[in-house]
């Protein structure tokens, strides 16, 4: 088992920053891939940015060049450095992790941007 603590979400002004951070703790040991996912009312959840034990990203289109996903395996974190925020940003985020014994979610965290 894995758990999963989110931090960083609040209200921002258009083309403002965040930086998201997520703590693992359990049988961190196991985590391979860690992801940051969104979702807003009546919408999907979708994939924002991952990046493997190795240190391989990716990112949707609508966010590259514009936010960072990094990961302190000593600590056991990864982060989502969020900057150029925009108002269709606004979003819960979610981290989540790929481990030995399946995949795991954090509890989310709001993030609002205002035009």
């Amino acid at each position: 088992q894995v758990q999963l603590v989110e931090s960083g979400g609040g209200l921002v002004q258009d083309g403002g920053s965040l930086r998201l951070s997520c703590v693992a703790s359990g049988s961190v040991y196991s985590i391979n891939n860690m992801n940051w996912y969104r979702q807003t009312p009546g919408r999907l959840r979708e994939l924002v940015a991952g990046i493997t034990s190795g240190g391989s990203t990716n990112y949707r289109d609508s966010v590259k060049g514009r936010f960072t996903i990094s990961r302190d395996n000593a600590k056991n974190t990864v982060y989502l450095q969020m900057n150029s925020l925009k108002p269709e940003d606004t979003a819960v985020y979610y981290c989540n992790v790929r481990a030995i014994g399946g995949s795991y979610w954090g509890q989310g965290t709001q993030v609002t941007v205002s035009s």
